[in-house]
C-alpha cells in the first residue's frame, strides 16, 4: 500500500500491524537530542511543522548535499518522550526498529498514529528511497546524527508493525516465543 506525508488521521488509522507500506512526502529525523528538545518546547518555539508528519529514527549520513546512508537507530530509546511528541505535536508516523512500549503504544491508539518498522543494517539502500534533503534544524547545536533532518522520499519500504487499534507485531512475537520456550522447557505459560 502506498501512503503519502503527511498523513490523515483516517490513513493512520487505516493501516493494520502487518501491513507493508511505501512511504512517500516528507518525514523528519529525530533522535535522543531532537526528542528531548521537542518535549521541552512548545510546538510554536520548533521550526518544523510535525502535524500529520512522520518522524525518523535515524542519524543519517550526509555527503555533498546528498543522504549517503539513512539506517533506523534504535527506537526503544525515545520511548520516555515518543507519547508526548505524538500528543503535542500530531505526528501520525514513527519510523524506527526494535519496536516500542506500552505508552508510546496507547498513543499511537489514542491519537490514531502507527510505528513502522525500516529494515535495520540497510542504510545504504534506505537512502535511495531519499529524493532530497528539504532542509536541516539544530544542526549546530545537536551536530550532524541529532540534528533534524528533513528529507522528501518516495517509496521508502516499511512495515506496519505497531498500530492504532493496540495491537504490536513485537508483542505478539514475545508472547509467542515466550510460550515456546515454555513448551521447550516443560513450563506452563
Amino acid at each position: 500500500m502506498k501512503i503519502t506525508s503527511p498523513l490523515t488521521e483516517e490513513v493512520a488509522r487505516s493501516l493494520k500491524a502487518g501491513d507493508k507500506v511505501e512511504l512517500s512526502g516528507i518525514i523528519v529525523t529525530a533522535r535522543d537530542a531532537a526528542h528531548k528538545h521537542l518535549v521541552e518546547n512548545r510546538p510554536e518555539n520548533v521550526p518544523l511543522k510535525l502535524d500529520g508528519g512522520a518522524i525518523y529514527h535515524c542519524g543519517p549520513v550526509v555527503r555533498d548535499e546528498k543522504v549517503v546512508a539513512a539506517g533506523p537507530t534504535t527506537s526503544i530509546r525515545e520511548e520516555a518522550y515518543e507519547a508526548d511528541v505524538i500528543k503535542k505535536y500530531g505526528v501520525r508516523a514513527v519510523i524506527g526498529k526494535g519496536g516500542m512500549g506500552e505508552k508510546t503504544l496507547k498513543a499511537l491508539c489514542d491519537f490514531g498514529a502507527v510505528y513502522l518498522s525500516a529494515v535495520g543494517g540497510a542504510a545504504q539502500v534506505i537512502a535511495k528511497s531519499v529524493e532530497e534533503i528539504v532542509g536541516v534544524h539544530m544542526l549546530e547545536e545537536f551536530g550532524e546524527p541529532e540534528a533534524f533532518w528533513v528529507l522528501r522520499v518516495k517509496n521508502l519500504p516499511l512495515i506496519v508493525s505497531m498500530d492504532s487499534h493496540g495491537r504490536s507485531l513485537y508483542k505478539d512475537v514475545e508472547e509467542s516465543s515466550g510460550r515456546k520456550l515454555g513448551e521447550i522447557l516443560g513450563v506452563k505459560a
